[in-house]
C-alpha cells in the first residue's frame, strides 16, 4: 500500500487538533497516543503490532536496568545487551533480511528463498530511539518511565514518527508529563509546518519531476549536461524532502506542546563535509557521535583509532540509510572524506577563498547523491562517465527541461540559503521604521500563498513521493 501520508496528514491534523484541545489535562497524552497509532495504522495496520511490541520491550528494559544498575551493575548491563539485541534483531530482519539473503545467493551460491518483506515506515527512526533510551537509562542519564501510555507516545508520537528527526527521550521528557498551552508557540509552529509543507509539496516535488524523468531516460543515454542537470534536481529534492519533512514535523510538535531538535541548518551553505555533517539530518549524526563513536574511542585513542572509528561509524550511516551496497559505498565516502580532511585538508581548505570551499563541498556533494541514488553500481558508475565528459554535451531534451526549469532552479537555489533571515535580521537590527508593518505583511501574505499553492497541489497531483520513507 502507498502511505499517501501528506494528505493524510493535512486533512488529518485539524481534526487531531480539536481533539487534543478539548479533552481534558489527564486524558491528553492518551488521546495523542490513539491519534498517532491511528496515524501509523492508516499507512501500515500490520506493523502497529511492531510498534507497539517495540514500545513494550524498551519499556521493561528500562525498568529493569534502572532496577539493577545500583545493585547489580552486571545484570543491568546484560538487560541493556538484551535491549540493544532485540532493538537491532527486529531492525535487521525487516530491512536487511533480503540483502543477506541475496549476498548469500551470489557469493555463496546458495539457494534461499527471499523474504520480501515490505519495509515497517520509520522502522529507523523509532528503532534509534527507543535504544538510545535503554543506553541513557543505564548511563544514569535519565530516569526510566513508567507510565506506559507516556512512554509509547514517545516512541510513537505522530509528528515526527516516520521520517524523524530523531528524538530522544531525555529532550522532550518534561513535556510529555507536563504541557502548558501557548498561542505564541502554536502560531510558531502554523508557521514552521507551512513552510516545510512549501519546501515539500511546491519544491521537492516539482523539481523532483525533473529528476524521475531523468532517470526514466537511462544514464547511457543522457548528454553531459542533461546528467548534471538531473543530479542537481535530486540534490536539491532530497534535501528539500527532507528538510521539508522535519520542518513539518517540529511545527506539528509546536502546536502540540513539544519542541523537536533541529535537523537541517542550510546545508549547501557549508564550505566542507565536516560543517556538511555538522548541518545535515543533524539528530542521526549526534546519535551516532554520542552511542557509536565516542563508544569506540572517538579521537581519544590516537589516529588510526579515530580514523578506524570514523570507517565504522561511516558505514554503519551508510547501512541505516538502506540495505544495498550503494548506501554502504556512499558512506564509506563520506568516511574518507572527512578522514582526509581531518588529516590536513580542512586546514588548507580554510586559507582558500569562501567561494571555493563552497564550490569543493558542492562538487563533493554531487557527486555522493549520484552513489546514494544509483540502486546498482554500474549504473553510478555510468552515470558519472557521462557527467564527466563520456558523450555528448548537450541535446534538445536538455534545452527544454533547462528552460522549463530554471525558474524553479533560481527560488530552490535562493530558499537552500539563509538570505531571507540575513535581510529580515538586518533591518530588524537597523530599526527601520517601514519594516516592522511590512514584515508582518510579507509573511502573512506568503504563508497564505503557500498553503493556498500546497493545498492545491496536493489534490491535483498524485506525484507525493517522501524519499525517507523508505529508510
Amino acid at each position: 500500500m502507498v502511505f499517501s501520508s501528506l494528505t493524510f496528514l493535512f486533512f488529518f491534523l485539524p481534526i487531531a487538533l480539536l481533539l487534543y484541545m478539548i479533552s481534558p489535562r489527564k486524558l491528553k497524552n492518551l488521546l495523542l497516543l490513539v491519534v498517532s497509532l491511528f496515524f501509523y495504522a492508516w499507512g501500515e495496520p500490520v506493523y502497529i503490532f511492531l510498534l507497539l511490541f517495540s514500545s513494550i520491550v524498551d519499556y521493561i528494559h528500562g525498568l529493569y536496568i534502572h532496577k539493577y544498575r545500583d545493585t547489580s551493575p552486571s545484570k543491568a548491563k546484560l538487560v541493556l545487551m538484551s535491549s540493544i539485541i532485540v532493538n537491532l534483531g527486529v531492525l535487521t530482519f525487516f530491512k536487511y533480511a533480503n540483502f543477506l539473503v541475496e549476498n548469500l545467493n551470489q557469493f555463496a551460491g546458495m539457494g534461499i528463498d527471499p523474504l520480501d518483506l515490505p519495509l515497517p515506515i520509520g522502522i529507523s527512526f523509532y528503532t534509534f530511539q527507543t535504544m538510545s533510551y535503554s543506553i541513557d537509562v543505564y548511563r544514569g542519564v535519565l530516569r526510566p518511565q513508567k507510565n506506559f501510555i507516556t512512554f509509547a507516545l514517545y516512541v510513537s508520537l505522530f509528528p515526527q514518527l516516520i521520517a524523524g528527526p530523531i528524538v530522544r527521550y531525555e529532550h522532550i521528557e518534561q513535556v510529555l508529563m507536563h504541557r502548558t498551552f501557548s498561542r505564541s508557540q502554536f502560531a510558531e509552529g502554523v508557521q514552521i509546518f507551512i513552510i516545510g509543507l512549501g519546501k515539500k509539496v511546491l519544491i521537492a516535488n516539482s523539481i523532483g519531476s525533473l529528476w524521475q524523468d531523468t532517470q526514466a531516460i537511462g544514464a547511457g543515454e543522457l548528454t553531459i549536461l542533461a546528467a548534471w542537470l538531473g543530479i542537481l534536481a535530486f540534490m536539491l529534492q532530497i534535501y528539500f524532502d527532507f528538510s521539508g519533512y522535519s520542518d513539518m514535523a517540529i511545527g506539528l510538535g509546536k502546536m502540540f506542546g513539544f519542541n523537536f531538535p533541529t535537523n537541517f541548518r542550510y546545508p549547501y551553505i557549508a564550505k566542507s563535509a565536516t560543517e556538511f555533517w555538522r548541518r545535515w539530518h543533524i539528530t542521526l549524526g549526534a546519535w551516532f557521535r554520542d552511542y557509536l563513536y565516542i563508544p569506540l574511542g572517538g579521537n581519544r585513542k590516537g589516529k588510526l583509532i579515530t580514523y578506524r572509528n570514523l570507517f565504522i561509524v561511516w558505514a554503519a550511516t551508510g547501512l541505516w540509510h538502506g540495505a544495498s551496497w550503494n548506501f554502504m559505498l556512499w558512506g564509506l565516502y563520506f568516511g574518507l572524506i572527512l578522514a582526509i580532511e581531518k588529516a590536513g585538508l580542512l586546514n588548507f581548505l580554510k586559507k582558500l577563498p569562501a567561494f571555493f570551499q563552497h564550490l569543493y563541498l558542492l562538487f563533493i556533494v554531487v557527486i555522493s547523491w549520484v552513489l546514494f541514488t544509483a540502486e546498482e553500481l554500474a549504473h553510478g558508475v555510468t552515470y558519472l562517465k557521462t557527467m564527466f565528459g563520456f558523450g555528448a554535451l548537450y541535446d534538445q531534451r536538455f534545452l527544454y527541461d533547462f528552460y522549463t526549469h530554471i525558474v524553479l532552479f533560481i527560488i530552490a537555489g535562493v530558499a537552500a540559503t539563509p538570505l531571507w533571515r540575513v535581510i529580515d535580521t538586518s533591518l530588524v537590527q537597523k530599526e527601520s521604521n517601514w519594516w516592522a508593518p511590512t514584515r508582518q505583511l510579507i509573511k502573512f501574505t506568503g504563508m497564505l500563498a503557500i498553503l493556498l499553492l500546497a493545498t492545491a497541489y496536493l489534490v491535483d497531483d498524485s506525484f507525493n513521493p517522501f524519499l525517507y520513507f523508505r529508510f
